[in-house]
């Protein structure tokens, strides 16, 4: 057996998806496919339920991924703390978060924290959700901070990790502002026009919400998808450019909401509010991330995304 088997295992369990979860792993389905089953064959039970639509763990693979998370996390762990040991580092806590909030929230919310409780050394990994996840599931973070929305699955079992929410953020449906001060592209029913989206990839937690946002619209048949990335940031460029309409978080476009640049693209009705959370494995950390998550949850310290100030001749187009 592979730790690698069971890191592929982890990853399909929170998926439920044999194509998508073989392109996050990078690697062909069909390769993907007996790697699990060798993984199968292994512990000798069959873990996956094929038949079911998505795929779906038997009884004996729902707790075979309880078995897994621990042994994965507690293997990554403890390379980890030898290693930081080695190098005098054991005192560093270690953070990983979304690409959008390490620019955006993380700056002002750590410095927040450490007023409730010193943090003398930590470390920021980035990357899209699932690879945060990943790098939960396989120990080498203590901290993930994300967006979250209670219609996504972010594919942490809550048997096995404990959340704080510690701040909020709001996604607006944004587009650059035409000739006659109204968006190049608008949710507007009215328009006969088709609107050009600009989507985010599965891979991004807050790109899957407004997704199930977009499932219940039948507005949404008018959204012609024509770009796709997982950074928020690349979006916001590409809305900024004039290439269509986004939803795009508040802590990001300050500036350019006031400055006119962005203006909404609908009504308030197509907002989508979002937690931002910060996940811990139940299992205890090195003392000084427990020392940490013990000031953070006395203080229950919260940093809110302030919302953004609308000059006055765009505050009517802002209500759509």
């Amino acid at each position: 057996m592979e730790l690698k088997w069971l890191e592929d295992f982890l990853t399909l369990a929170a998926t439920r998806n044999f194509s998508r979860t073989a392109e996050l792993r990078f690697m062909t389905q069909p390769a993907f496919s007996r790697r699990v089953k060798m993984l199968e064959e292994w512990v000798g039970v069959t873990l996956l339920d094929r038949n079911a639509q998505p795929i779906a763990l038997t009884p004996a693979g729902e707790r075979f991924r309880d078995i897994a998370e621990e042994v994965a996390r507690q293997l990554y762990q403890g390379r980890d703390e030898l290693r930081a040991a080695a190098e005098g580092l054991a005192s560093t806590v270690k953070f990983v978060a979304t690409h959008s909030l390490s620019l955006t929230f993380f700056p002002h919310w750590i410095s927040a924290s450490e007023k409730a409780g010193e943090v003398l050394k930590f470390r920021l990994d980035t990357g899209h959700a699932n690879a945060c996840v990943q790098m939960m599931l396989q120990g080498t973070s203590h901290f993930m901070l994300c967006h979250t929305h209670p219609s996504v699955d972010i594919g942490l079992d809550p048997k096995q990790f404990l959340v704080n929410r510690v701040g909020f953020d709001r996604l607006l449906p944004l587009s650059r502002r035409g000739a006659d001060s109204g968006p190049l592209d608008s949710l507007d029913g009215a328009s006969p026009h088709r609107c050009r989206y600009l989507a985010y990839a599965e891979t991004s937690a807050i790109g899957r919400a407004v997704e199930n946002l977009l499932r219940t619209s039948p507005a949404a048949d008018r959204l012609e998808r024509v770009f796709v990335s997982p950074l928020a940031g690349v979006l916001n460029s590409m809305v900024r450019d004039g290439r269509g309409l986004a939803w795009l978080p508040q802590s990001q476009v300050g500036r350019e909401l006031e400055s006119g640049e962005l203006v909404r693209a609908g009504s308030s009705e197509w907002d989508l509010d979002v937690d931002i959370t910060l996940f811990r494995p139940r299992a205890r950390l090195p003392s000084s991330a427990e020392a940490f998550w013990e000031a953070l949850t006395a203080t229950s310290a919260m940093y809110e995304v302030q919302p953004a100030v609308l000059p006055e001749s765009l505050e009517a187009r802002a209500a759509i």
